[in-house]
């Protein structure tokens, strides 16, 4: 079997270390415990075989003999048809699996991610703006903190939906978000203390490191 490849930058920033989406992947191939190498792009410097891989210029993407693929969700999805370690077999779980991944992205994340930004920033001007996202994420979390009492996991048994679920409402807690979401913040502990994650996140954090030694 060949070796998948992760492609992801050289370098980047302290504030995003340990929350790089080429986590994500190599969280699911430690979980799947599937072979693997890590390669780098120039983060300062992106060039035109950088672009070919990944329109936007960013990471990850994974390369798999002859498919290359960008996008993390995307890339789960593949890996998960590779493993049932990442997602069930029985067709009516992995439509399961499939939504919440999808879920994931579509609902949870794009009212994380345009708040994170704000704290990223370190913007605290109470703007009509600003107010807009707090009150998009808290109606996400209210919906996932009733989602997520009395299961363990998305769909039954642990899966790339939790992978993803758990990365996005990671960073929402990064910056106290959950603090009034007890059932989120647990499932994200549940989530992050599995070893597969934690590898994945060491090893992150090292790849980083490294380059700031070079």
């Amino acid at each position: 079997m060949t070796d998948l490849i992760l492609t992801t930058f050289d370098w980047v920033p302290e504030m995003p270390r340990g929350y790089v989406r080429d986590l994500r992947v190599r969280w699911a191939l430690e979980e799947a415990g599937l072979p693997y190498r890590v390669e780098s792009v120039p983060f300062r410097d992106r060039k035109d075989e950088h672009f070919s891989h990944q329109p936007f210029g960013q990471v990850p993407w994974l390369t798999d003999g002859d498919i290359a693929i960008f996008e993390s969700g995307a890339i789960l999805l593949h890996l998960g048809e590779r493993s049932e370690a990442l997602m069930p077999v029985d067709p009516h779980k992995r439509n399961e699996v499939k939504q919440w991944l999808f879920a994931a992205l579509a609902s949870v994340e794009a009212a994380s991610q345009p708040w994170s930004f704000f704290k990223f920033s370190g913007d605290t001007e109470e703007t009509s703006m600003r107010k807009f996202f707090d009150t998009f994420l808290e109606a996400r979390l209210k919906r996932m903190e009733a989602v997520l009492a009395g299961r363990e996991w998305l769909a039954g048994t642990f899966s790339i939906a939790d992978i993803l679920m758990a990365d996005v409402l990671r960073l929402v807690d990064r910056f106290n978000g959950l603090t009034n979401y007890s059932t989120c913040r647990n499932y994200v502990a549940r989530a992050t203390a599995r070893p597969a994650f934690v590898k994945a996140h060491a090893d992150q954090m090292a790849h980083f490191a490294a380059a700031d030694a070079a």
